[in-house]
């Protein structure tokens, strides 16, 4: 394939039905896909002549909570011969379990991995789906927007125990309100403070 336009076309005439829609930009061919023509898509575009994606570069998710289908995952893949680039990518709802492609591409084992951690998402006939980037034990998903970004839990040495411990998060400051007025004008309360003393 000489062209992104070309290319674009090629698949469009062989995967009629599995591809919802395309578009070129950035220099690289977006596809939105059903995922259950995920691994139809993924053995034509790794195995035709044509167009040889023959290595996955990642995989990634993105988190819409407001939406019902809430997650959208994402596969970014190269083809070397061509030097092309394509990201696919389809919508599931929070509890659907998504086909693997580690039989397809072995790398997408800690990539599915790191998905399954970060963001909850299942994927089907996964050799070896546990978490890979956070601890054991560890609550939730990270990556999901309506994760706390402190946490809830920290890891901590304890000097009195002598060992390293896990306890809820506790926020050492409390809220602060700032009021952004400029300091030459001085703030509210020690304007009022000025007034009242004016007045007595």
């Amino acid at each position: 394939m000489n062209t992104l336009i070309e290319l674009e076309k090629k698949i469009n005439s062989e995967l009629t039905t599995k591809i919802d829609n395309s578009e070129i930009k950035h220099n690289q061919l977006y596809m939105n896909i059903n995922k259950e023509n995920l691994i139809d898509v993924i053995l034509f575009l790794k195995t035709n002549k044509n167009t040889k994606f023959r290595q996955l570069i990642d995989i990634t998710a993105v988190d819409f909570p407001e939406k019902s289908q809430r997650f959208e995952l994402v596969y970014l893949l190269l083809s070397h011969e061509f030097n092309q680039r394509i990201i696919l990518s389809y919508k599931v709802n929070e509890n659907e379990v998504v086909n693997s492609l580690v039989s397809i591409f072995p790398a997408a084992n800690w990539m599915e991995r790191e998905v399954f951690d970060m963001y909850g998402i299942n994927f089907k006939d996964h050799p070896d789906l546990r978490r890979i980037l956070t601890d054991y034990g560890f609550e939730g998903h990270p990556l999901r927007k309506d994760f706390p970004l402190s946490g809830h839990t920290e890891v901590r040495y304890n000097e009195g125990e002598k060992k390293v411990i896990n306890e809820p998060v506790k926020l050492e400051q409390n809220y602060r309100n700032f009021d952004y007025e400029s300091p030459w004008e001085g703030t509210k309360y020690i304007k009022e403070q000025t007034n009242n003393d004016k007045k007595n």
